[in-house]
């Protein structure tokens, strides 16, 4: 009878402890020799810092003040003061219309007016007539018998339709008197006046044309240009720092030379759409007369942020084709992080992500240098 094998089942036991035991000889090797073998970089410094900088953005010159001028009543144009260019002030006149049926219903509306106060001074007449009979006949039949009661009340209701004629007839005067002044008002629209100071910038009618709410041409088009507003569509990402009352610069291409300032003064407070940008207005006094309405300059519109933002070199962000990131340096190892980038400043550029201020990147990042690899900085 043969005696069993002992050993046969340690066997396995012992052979799994010595390479358990190895395996730990070679991982503490390993971290032995890391720092030997690490990759050494060139680390630089994650910075936080204001931004501040100016982009050129281009705006357009507008009028503050623009109108259409209409001819309020139908007639002939008899004559225009004024043409394309000519300043004007405020009040004075452009220009002349003729409508001699509107003289017409004038004088017609002046002679209602005369019937209407003839009317008027009969009713007073016979009121004063009616009520001076009321009155003798009240004082008569304080004696008795004199005057039969009746024939009191008869004259005190007469006294009182006197009365209300009266006041019909004044009421039909004045409404005369008021049909007379609306036509006169309606003369006045004959004279077409200026309603501010401004430029003639464009005319289309000449004597003898019919004008009129019919046909509703325009006569002249006045446009303030001593104060002008200056439209900028700021983008979104810029409207946080706008600030009203700042002094903006810009240029315009006729003058490459002369360098001019307008202040915010309005913001639409929505963006369009379509450009997700911003209307802001900025008041420009024209004193010298060189910018018009129509122009479009060139504005150094200034970016500010309420927080500092952070910045690395440029080349220390990493673009493949799924991530932007930085590799920061983390107990020695790589480590990924995913940013996103903002404006460039020189040789820097704002970065946001898992980052802090003081971190350490490396200056000329890779993808071939793998996450959590080893590396030492200098």
């Amino acid at each position: 009878m043969s005696q069993p094998n002992c050993g046969a089942g340690s066997q396995p036991a012992a052979a799994s402890k010595a390479a358990s035991r190895l395996s730990a000889s070679v991982a503490a090797l390993f971290a032995a020799l890391a720092p030997l073998c690490a990759q050494t970089v060139d680390l630089v410094t994650v910075i936080s810092k204001p931004v501040s900088r100016t982009v050129d953005l281009p705006a357009e010159i507008l009028p503050y003040l623009t109108v259409s001028l209409h001819a309020r009543v139908p007639g002939y144009v008899e004559r225009v003061l004024v043409d394309r260019g000519s300043i004007v002030t405020q009040s004075e006149l452009l220009a002349e219309l003729s409508a001699p049926e509107l003289k017409a219903q004038i004088a017609e509306a002046e002679s209602k007016v005369q019937a209407a106060e003839s009317e008027k001074l009969q009713a007073e007449a016979q009121f004063a007539a009616a009520e001076s009979t009321y009155d003798r006949l009240r004082k008569a039949a304080e004696t008795p018998g004199a005057v039969a009661g009746n024939e009191v009340i008869q004259s005190q209701k007469q006294v009182e339709a006197a009365r209300a004629l009266v006041r019909a007839r004044d009421q039909a005067s004045q409404a005369a008197a008021a049909a007379v002044r609306s036509q006169k008002d309606m003369e006045a629209y004959l004279k077409i006046t200026a309603p501010f100071d401004g430029v003639v910038t464009d005319r289309f009618v000449h004597p003898g044309a019919l004008v009129g709410p019919g046909s509703d041409p325009v006569l002249l088009v006045i446009q303030q240009i001593s104060h002008l507003r200056l439209v900028v569509p700021v983008p979104e990402e810029d409207v946080g720092g706008t600030v009203r009352g700042a002094s903006i610069p810009f240029r315009v291409p006729a003058y490459p030379d002369h360098a001019y300032t307008g202040t915010v003064a309005r913001l639409a407070h929505a963006l369009d759409p379509k450009t997700r940008t911003m209307a802001v207005e900025l008041d420009v006094l024209n004193r010298d007369g060189t910018l018009a309405p129509g122009m479009y300059p060139s504005v150094k519109w200034p970016v500010r942020r309420e927080h500092p933002a952070l910045f690395v070199p440029k080349t220390s962000v990493v673009t493949t084709t799924e991530r932007t990131f930085v590799i920061r340096s983390r107990n020695g190892h790589a480590e990924w992080v995913d940013v996103k980038k903002g404006v460039a400043d020189g040789d820097l550029i704002e970065v946001s992500g898992a980052l802090a201020a003081g971190d350490r990147v490396v200056r000329h990042g890779t993808d071939e240098l793998r996450d959590g690899l080893p590396i030492g900085g200098k």
